[in-house]
């Protein structure tokens, strides 16, 4: 998974991560806490502060007492909560800690490791855009939306897609 992008509500001012996957069209939209989100943010606009923000300091923890960050997973969907997961090597060992997903983001943007969603996660929460599709006598119409299926499951994130604007994650396609 990459970090497509972070978003505010408009309605509610909280913020969404929106995790893509990797050569696919499918993304997963995670509420997040609003020092989360700018702990994410700092670090992918690369800004430079005066003293460390706290995933900065679990960082220099983890290196310091010798340990690695492999990878972090979106590891599970309970009752509109999302699980994370920080997979750790310390010497011979691999380690599984519990993180909220936000955490576990931005400490993978500061350390460079891989980020995964769990396959049951992207079933139950994860949106698939259609590719654009030309249907005769369709010209100039709205292409490009989601499917009603697609959203079910997201009880507490519906409302927020809903306000979405799809076309503008075509748009950033690379």
């Amino acid at each position: 998974m990459t970090i497509e992008s972070i978003r505010v509500s408009l309605m509610n001012y909280q913020r969404v991560v929106i995790l893509k996957e990797k050569d696919s069209n499918r993304y997963l939209p995670i509420w997040i806490g609003p020092n989360e989100a700018d702990a994410i943010a700092v670090k992918l606009q690369n800004v430079e502060l005066n003293r460390p923000l706290t995933h900065d300091l679990l960082q220099l923890v983890i290196t310091t007492l010798g340990a690695s960050l492999n990878f972090v997973v979106v590891s599970a969907l309970q009752n509109d909560t999302f699980y994370g997961k920080l997979d750790l090597s310390v010497g011979d060992e691999e380690v599984e800690i519990d993180s909220r997903p936000s955490d576990a983001l931005a400490l993978a943007v500061r350390m460079g490791v891989p980020i995964y969603a769990e396959e049951a996660v992207l079933a139950k929460a994860g949106i698939t855009l259609e590719e654009e599709v030309r249907q005769p006598g369709s010209e100039g119409e709205a292409e490009g939306k989601v499917d009603d299926k697609e959203l079910k499951g997201l009880s507490a994130y519906e409302d927020f897609v809903n306000t979405l604007d799809l076309e503008d994650f075509k748009k950033r396609k690379s």
